[in-house]
């Protein structure tokens, strides 16, 4: 994988946010799945760290709903509501505290979830971001993002919406939550960083092969997808997927965009804006 220059496109844009005297700044960083962007987020705190900013690092992935809370909404409101992924299946309001907890300066536990058990890791086994954090790292594959339109929801984009939400109540049920707390959660984003692939007919296969190294790292165990069910997995995130490709680039701080290979194509900056807020009651 070739980030280098992603990781310096956005070295620089982060740069940009923690100016001496700053209080808390939140960098976005949005992507579709295995494009890079814990890579880049962890190479962004390497360098704060290096340089003594203090520094945390938060995905939205993360914030997924325990494994029950999820089942609760499968069986009440849709039944693809258990699987993790769209909007609706993020614990919005623990995101908030954690950012919250940060500007006023405190350490603040950060969630952490494992997705070979498909569930949230015990809150005792959190790492701790340290009080007077100056930048917070926000990662995942629709930080960022933006609802549709509703006249947007009503044909599905592919075969599992058609099949098994063929009157559109689950992707409704998500966009609504995309226009609702996420909003607040992705307004707290002082600039926000897009890997753009080249089209979402790639994501899969780099999808597969964050599934490869889960498998390597923890086994067949529970949690761990085969072929079939990746494949399934992966149209949970189709929709939204699609939608950031063609909306976000115009208006995100950086784009970085990727080819297949997930080589750097090109990069867009568009400057330094000044983002940062200066009010504590943000």
């Amino acid at each position: 994988m070739a980030t280098s220059a992603a990781l310096e496109a956005v070295v620089a844009l982060a740069g940009r946010l923690v100016a001496p005297g700053a209080r808390l700044a939140v960098l976005g960083i949005a992507g579709a799945q295995g494009s890079g962007k814990s890579t880049v987020a962890q190479g962004i705190k390497a360098r704060m760290d290096a340089r003594g900013v203090p520094c945390a690092l938060l995905s939205i992935d993360d914030l997924y709903l325990p494994l029950a809370e999820r089942e609760r909404l499968a069986a009440e409101v849709h039944p693809l509501l258990r699987t993790r992924g769209v909007p609706g299946t993020h614990d919005v309001a623990l995101g908030l505290a954690v950012i919250d907890a940060l500007t006023r300066g405190e350490p603040a536990p950060l969630p952490r979830f494992d997705k070979a058990r498909d569930d949230r890791v015990t809150e005792a086994n959190w790492p701790r971001a340290p009080g007077a954090t100056r930048l917070l790292i926000l990662e995942g594959w629709c930080v960022g993002a933006r609802p549709q339109a509703e006249e947007d929801l009503a044909a599905p984009v592919n075969r599992l919406e058609a099949e098994e939400d063929a009157d559109g109540r689950w992707r409704a049920y998500a966009n609504a939550a995309l226009a609702g707390d996420y909003q607040a959660l992705f307004g707290r984003i002082d600039a926000l960083a897009f890997l753009a692939a080249p089209d979402f007919a790639v994501v899969e296969r780099w999808r597969g092969e964050q599934e490869a190294a889960l498998r390597r790292q923890s086994g067949d165990g529970a949690g761990v997808m085969d072929a079939a069910q990746l494949s399934r997995f992966i149209q949970h995130y189709d929709r939204i997927t699609r939608h950031m490709l063609a909306e976000t680039p115009a208006r995100a701080d950086v784009v970085v965009r990727l080819r297949e290979d997930r080589s750097v194509a090109g990069v867009a900056d568009r400057g330094s804006r000044d983002r940062v807020p200066t009010d504590p009651q943000r």
